[in-house]
């Protein structure tokens, strides 16, 4: 974890470096996974079509930021974090200096980067990002999520553009384009990988197999169902791959002559983990939807039982079309693991219609777009 202070730049390059041809970028994408990754996708797109270009992370000493930015190569920015009060607390009362100062060190590092163009992705650290760039920097908004946050509804009024990843995100204006994703999902042949993802997992090369993960922790109903089931998938010929979070473990029993059932803590090479897969049963936070889909990889959605509902609705639109199922957390037992997953992970003419659904409504191109946007507003 970065020890570094706010307003400080982290990363290998020097975000106050001599000013150079190209556009500077700022983005601000803070606090969780499903906020940074989006906008080091961007990051990546952006020196891709323009590799004079200049792009300077936003984040907070909080975040996850502090590991994943520099790891991709990008200067981070930290600034005061300014996390929203859920209800009416001695917090609130000091919301409005924390604002301020805030958003008095984002103006600092972006007058200092010189930046020509702001982009917004939501939590904590965009809130920031807008109200600091308001008249002063021409302003980007992509929201990720089927429902849009707090932060997103304020810059939204602010921005030049505004972009989503659904449809009815509650920004209104906003252009549907998907979710900017690593180039190495994108870009992913499942075919010409599944030999090889299939040796590095110690998986059955023809088998019919499942990929089961829960998020970088795992998911213990996820964990619970699979594991309870294991002797029933093996017996029916399926082999799987589950992550079960590195805090947990699943024990099963090899069943004589079966496809192996791989217990890992994490997966190290999602690309690889999808390339084996036939299918995969997993969560429906925004960023493993928009992978899922863009791979064409057939799949069971057990959306979080917690929040507002939001992974449910992420997960909506490809359920709709065709390319998957969604089983609720209470729902999901080791019968039905018995009862529904596994006759369709031995149903190749199903899987084979749920992949071509599933691929209609991915967005491949997603950070393309979104960098020829961000790209054209720095421009004017």
């Amino acid at each position: 974890m970065s020890t570094q202070q706010p307003g400080s730049p982290a990363g290998r390059e020097d975000s106050s470096a001599p000013e150079r041809k190209g556009p500077t970028v700022v983005v601000a994408g803070g606090g969780t996974a499903g906020h940074i990754e989006p906008a080091m996708a961007l990051a990546d797109a952006v020196r891709r079509l323009r590799p004079d270009a200049r792009v300077v992370a936003l984040g907070t000493e909080r975040g996850l930021e502090t590991d994943i930015v520099p790891r991709r190569g990008y200067p981070l920015e930290l600034v005061p974090p300014v996390p929203m009060p859920r209800k009416a607390s001695p917090e609130l009362l000091r919301m409005p200096l924390k604002v301020r100062d805030s958003v008095r060190r984002t103006r600092e590092v972006l007058d200092r980067v010189g930046a020509d163009v702001v982009v917004g992705f939501g939590g904590y650290v965009s809130l920031s990002a807008y109200l600091g760039a308001r008249g002063r920097v021409p302003i980007v908004v992509h929201e990720a999520n089927a429902r849009a946050g707090l932060s997103n509804k304020v810059g939204a009024r602010l921005a030049e553009r505004v972009l989503a990843a659904v449809p009815d995100s509650g920004l209104p204006g906003a252009s549907t384009i998907g979710i900017p994703l690593r180039e190495s999902i994108t870009t992913l042949d499942r075919a010409a990988l599944r030999e090889q993802a299939r040796a590095h997992y110690g998986l059955d090369p023809r088998a019919p197999t499942v990929l089961v993960f829960g998020g970088s922790q795992g998911a213990q109903t996820l964990n619970t169902a699979f594991s309870g089931a294991a002797d029933a998938l093996g017996r029916a010929g399926v082999g799987v791959l589950h992550a079960h979070g590195p805090k947990n473990t699943v024990a099963v029993q090899e069943v004589a002559g079966a496809p192996p059932y791989v217990p890992v803590p994490y997966l190290e090479r999602m690309d690889l983990a999808y390339a084996a897969a036939d299918l995969v049963v997993c969560r429906s936070g925004a960023m493993t939807v928009a992978e899922v889909s863009a791979v064409g990889l057939p799949a069971v959605f057990v959306p979080l039982p917690h929040g507002n509902g939001e992974q449910a609705l992420n997960a909506q639109p490809v359920v709709s079309a065709g390319g998957a199922r969604m089983i609720t957390d209470e729902e999901l037992t080791p019968q039905r693991v018995i009862d529904e997953v596994l006759p369709l992970a031995c149903d190749p003419d199903m899987l084979a219609r749920m992949n071509r659904a599933t691929l209609e409504t991915g967005h491949r191109e997603a950070d393309r777009v979104l960098a020829k946007t961000v790209l054209e507003v720095a421009a004017q």
